[in-house]
């Protein structure tokens, strides 16, 4: 690991910390302002959205100012957003939360192509182990996110206003961190010289239909749970030490597993480590369809945690051969407009399903994208057997 990119597993970490703590408040702010029940994971749901509609948008920063310019309007957004949402709470605006979280969703968009610089900062032979590092600072939101959220919930008469001012001073020492990163300046294009494939014939390749559906299901999947499990556990009657608690070991499976996947995909390959990552989504279906105590939420959460880190570092490793370099800002726009694009279904879907149909129907219902994922693993498996017998 070089400095360059310790600074930007720190980056992912900070993100990620903002991330589970609105993943932890949002849904509760939601459902103490929101007019109907149903509508409580909109605010969760703005966020996602944010993220589809800023995927373009963030794709022509990074052209014009980079990938530290891009990512410092991102963090400058997210320090924004946090104070918008700090207000929506305080003066119990359901409508200003929806608005501030959307705006949120570009800060997310520009953060998740964290993976993909993380690839670009050190050389060919160790791009599987950086991305898999880079998704191991997530840990220090696993850590920070949920206490965060569990000791500045009081900090203003309003529940949480006091948590989403000290998200915006995360985005601030993000910002500070961002300054000292030094990216590699990217291919200078010839006036006249192509500008690589379009778009529709790179995305015919069966290897980047199987990353962007691993990658965007899987995601879909692990949010459609994680969002709800607050939520759930709060019909439960089990107090939100708990939801954080449990929101905490989730996002420890879900990054602590990044100092390893590196290694296993470079010994095994990305295929075989997507589909034990699925194996484990089906694991956490199974646990959390047994029960709805304590220790159910957290062994299910912790089990998808872990299928979603090695379904999304499978997918992102095996997106990084499918362009060019000249190619890489309007494939990983691609990529990340069909995972947020998933992410805003299952967000308004975790929220309708968990307070019309309750969490085991919930579960149930998240089979359905798994055996997607399924059918897209075992196609290209089969396709990759018939060429090489060929």
């Amino acid at each position: 690991m070089n400095r360059h990119l310790g600074l930007l597993v720190l980056c992912q970490g900070l993100f990620l910390t903002n991330n589970v703590a609105f993943i932890a408040i949002n849904g509760l702010v939601g459902l103490s302002l929101a007019p109907r029940p149903w509508m409580a994971t909109l605010p969760v749901m703005g966020y996602v959205v944010g993220g589809a509609l800023s995927t373009g948008i963030v794709a022509r920063t990074q052209r014009r100012w980079g990938r530290r310019g891009s990512f410092q309007i991102g963090l400058a957004v997210a320090f924004a957003s946090a104070l918008a949402c700090a207000a929506a709470a305080s003066t119990r605006s359901f409508t200003l939360l929806c608005l501030a979280t959307l705006v949120a969703g570009y800060y997310s968009a520009n953060a998740t192509l964290y993976r993909f610089a993380a690839a670009e900062l050190v050389g060919p032979d160790w791009r599987e182990k950086a991305v898999s590092l880079l998704m191991a600072g997530g840990l220090i939101g696993a850590v920070v996110g949920p206490n965060l959220a569990s000791h500045t919930r009081g900090w203003l008469p309003a529940p949480f206003a006091g948590a989403y001012l000290a998200l915006a001073g995360v985005a601030l020492l993000s910002m500070a961190a961002m300054a000292f990163i030094r990216f590699p300046a990217p291919p200078v294009r010839a006036a006249g010289a192509p500008a690589g494939r379009p778009l529709s014939e790179i995305a015919r390749q069966p290897a980047f239909i199987v990353a962007a559906a691993g990658g965007a299901l899987g995601y879909g999947v692990m949010n459609l749970l994680m969002a709800a499990t607050p939520l759930a556990m709060d019909v439960c009657g089990l107090p939100f030490s708990d939801a954080a608690f449990v929101l905490q070991w989730h996002v420890i499976g879900m990054f602590a597993p990044g100092f390893f996947t590196g290694h296993l995909i470079r010994r095994f390959g990305a295929l075989p480590v997507m589909a034990a990552g699925l194996l484990l989504n089906l694991g956490c279906i199974a646990i959390a369809l047994s029960g709805v105590d304590l220790h159910h939420f957290l062994a299910a959460l912790f089990l998808l945690g872990v299928g979603w880190n090695f379904l999304f570092t499978g997918s992102t490793t095996m997106a990084l051969g499918t362009y060019r370099p000249e190619e890489k800002d309007r494939v990983q726009a691609a990529l990340n407009f069909c995972i947020f694009a998933t992410l805003a279904v299952t967000s308004f879907a975790s929220g309708v399903l968990v307070t019309t149909q309750g969490w085991q129907w919930l579960n149930i219902g998240s089979l359905v994208p798994v055996a997607l994922i399924a059918l897209a693993l075992g196609w290209l498996a089969g396709a990759r057997r018939r060429e090489a017998a060929a």
